[in-house]
C-alpha cells in the first residue's frame, strides 16, 4: 500500500507467518507469549498474549503481503491475532480493527480466494469475489464513505480497489468531487485516478499534487508501468543493467522503487521534466534513481561514482541535481507502502 522502503535482509530473510522458528516457540501464531489459546479477540478485554516488541514491524510486513496477495482469510486470522495481543499502542489497535471491519464487509469469509486451474476463469472469480452479487445503495455509500472520509490512506487505497469494481453511477461523480475539494494523499490520488480512468471517466481534473497545482487528463493515467512514455522506462532500465552485474537481486528493487515514486511524481513539474527530449535527460534520473536505490537499500551511496558511471558531466549536473532532488522530496513525504498497479 505508496512508498515502501526496501531493506533486503528483511525481504529475503524474515520467517513466513506461521513458520517455525526458535524464536517463536512460545506461540503458535509466532512473536508472543501466549497464556491461552483461545484465538477470537475479547470485547472489552484483551487476551494474555503479549507480543514481542521486535514483531510488531514483522507483523506488519506480513499483513501487506497478505493483503497484496489477496490472502483475505489469512489477513483477517492475522489481524484477530493482533487484536487479542496487550501492551500494543491503542492507535494499533483502532487501525486493526478499522481494518478488519472493512475486511469483513467487502471480503466475506471465503471470498477472495479462490484457486482455478485456468487464467481466464481465476480472473473471472476474483471479479465475481470482489463485486458483490446484489449490490444496494447502502454498500456503495460505505465504500465511497471509506474512500471520502478514512484518516488511514492504506483504508483509502483498499477502498478505491473495491470501487473499481463497483459498476454504480454516483462512483465516478463522487470520487472526482473528492480529489477536487480535498487535501489526498499522492498515492492515493493517483490509485483515484486509475480508478477514475477503469470507470470510463474523461476529461481533465486540477490537483494539488506535491505542493503543486497540477492538471491531469484522466484517460492518460497508466494502469501499469508499461503504461508509462519510454523516457520513464528507458531510465528504469539503465538502472536495471547497471546494477545487474554488482548485485542480481537490485534490479527488482530498483523496478519495485520506481514505481513507488511514480505514484508520487506523476503529473508534477519533476515528472514533467523526465519526459524532455534533451539526450542526457535520461542519464540524469537514471543516475538519481540509482542514487536513491543505493540509500534505501544500502543506507550509504556514492555520489560521484554514480555520476561518472552514467556519464553526467558539468553541464548536466544541474539536471541531476534536480532529478535528486524531486526524489528525495517524495522520501521525505512519508513512507505508504503498496503497489500501485491496479
Amino acid at each position: 500500500m505508496g512508498l515502501r522502503v526496501f531493506h533486503r535482509t528483511a525481504w529475503y530473510n524474515e520467517p513466513k507467518f506461521g513458520e517455525a522458528d526458535p524464536l517463536f516457540r512460545f506461540s503458535p501464531l509466532q512473536g508472543g507469549a501466549i497464556i491461552t489459546n483461545n484465538e477470537e479477540p475479547q470485547e472489552g478485554n484483551r487476551d494474555n498474549v503479549y507480543l514481542f516488541p521486535s514483531m510488531l514491524d514483522h507483523y506488519q510486513i506480513q499483513l501487506t503481503h497478505m493483503l497484496e496477495a489477496e490472502q483475505y482469510g489469512e489477513a483477517k486470522k492475522l489481524i484477530r491475532f493482533l487484536l487479542q495481543c496487550k501492551g500494543e499502542d491503542e492507535r494499533h489497535y483502532e487501525e486493526w480493527g478499522n481494518l478488519l471491519s472493512w475486511l469483513d464487509v467487502a471480503f466475506p469469509e471465503g471470498a477472495g480466494e479462490l484457486f482455478v486451474e485456468e487464467e481466464d476463469e481465476e480472473e473471472e472469480m476474483r471479479r465475481s469475489a470482489l463485486k458483490p452479487s446484489e449490490l444496494d445503495e447502502s454498500y456503495v455509500k460505505q465504500v465511497l464513505h471509506i474512500i471520502q472520509h478514512h484518516p488511514m490512506p492504506d483504508q483509502q487505497m483498499l477502498a478505491l480497489e473495491r470501487a473499481i469494481h463497483l459498476d454504480h453511477p454516483d462512483v465516478a461523480p463522487a470520487i472526482m468531487e473528492w480529489l477536487s475539494t480535498e487535501a489526498v494523499h499522492p498515492a492515493v490520488q493517483f490509485k483515484a485516478l486509475q480508478c477514475l480512468k477503469r470507470h470510463g471517466a474523461s476529461g481533465t481534473i486540477t490537483l494539488n499534487r506535491m505542493d503543486e497545482r497540477v492538471d491531469l487528463d484522466i484517460e492518460s493515467t497508466p494502469l501499469s508501468l508499461e503504461e508509462f512514455p519510454d523516457p520513464v522506462i528507458q531510465a528504469l532500465e539503465r538502472v536495471e543493467s547497471s546494477v545487474d552485474s554488482d548485485d542480481p537481486t537490485l534490479p527488482h528493487f530498483a523496478r519495485e522503487l520506481w514505481k513507488d515514486l511514480l505514484q508520487y511524481l506523476y503529473g508534477t513539474s519533476a515528472y514533467r521534466r523526465m519526459l524532455e527530449n534533451e539526450t542526457y535527460n535520461i542519464d540524469c534520473w537514471a543516475a538519481a534513481l540509482h542514487l536513491t536505490l543505493l540509500i534505501t537499500v544500502y543506507g550509504k551511496a556514492d555520489d560521484d561514482a554514480t555520476r561518472e558511471a552514467y556519464g553526467i558531466s558539468e553541464p548536466m549536473r544541474f539536471s541531476y541535481e534536480q532529478a535528486c532532488r524531486a526524489l528525495r522530496q517524495v522520501i521525505g513525504y512519508g513512507p505508504f507502502g503498496g503497489s500501485y498497479e491496479s
